[in-house]
């Protein structure tokens, strides 16, 4: 057993998982380091609810597949993107959605009674890392949970071949209303969606 084993032996930890893909690097890097995981899935950030669905039991998929408890928060806040709300208090729309995200996460840490958090958004390089880093950060010292900070990225393409082994849905974008809308591949992201023929006439 490696030191960093040794440590984390018997240890509990919250993930904060944005969809079944990302969490492939950090659940295999977590279970390396000895840690207890719980999957925690809460991204009210995902639009439109039948994507956030998808990606929900794709991330309860993998859990099963791992054993690890997965639980979830059902929000969805839409409205408060269309409202643009990032800007009476953030850079970005993105800063805004890192620091809903990781504020509820280490909550929910602390209600559970796991000392520390993390997230599966550090693997990604389409992220603004040291964002994420920010928000998780603030959350930590507003909760007194320790916030556990790890660069996954060097295993996100590891991550994605495992994804496809497993097959998960992978997305094509990141995840808000306004993301989708300016994805190259929004026609056929819209197309996808159970149910539809290809009219987003009234999806806006």
């Amino acid at each position: 057993m490696s030191e960093a084993q040794s440590a984390n032996a018997g240890k509990q930890i919250l993930l904060h998982v944005c969809c079944g893909p990302c969490a492939e690097w950090p659940v295999v890097s977590l279970k390396d380091e000895n840690y207890e995981i719980t999957a925690f899935f809460y991204n009210p950030n995902i639009h439109p609810d039948v994507e956030r669905k998808r990606r929900r039991d794709n991330a309860a998929a993998l859990m099963d597949i791992y054993g690890i408890s997965f639980l979830v928060d059902e929000a969805y806040m839409e409205d408060v993107w269309h409202a643009k709300a990032w800007e009476s208090g953030y850079a970005s729309r993105c800063e805004m959605c890192y620091s809903i995200r990781m504020l509820r996460v280490a909550q929910e840490a602390k209600n559970l009674g796991i000392p520390s958090f993390t997230t599966s958004l550090l693997v990604s390089p389409y992220q603004n890392h040291e964002a994420v880093i920010a928000a998780a950060q603030e959350a930590a010292k507003a909760t007194g949970v320790t916030f556990v900070y790890r660069d996954y990225r060097p295993g996100y393409r590891e991550g994605q071949k495992m994804a496809r082994e497993h097959g998960l849905y992978r997305q094509k974008y990141c995840g808000c209303i306004l993301s989708l809308e300016e994805s190259v591949y929004r026609d056929t992201i819209y197309r996808s969606f159970p149910g539809s023929e290809g009219d987003t006439s009234n999806v806006l």
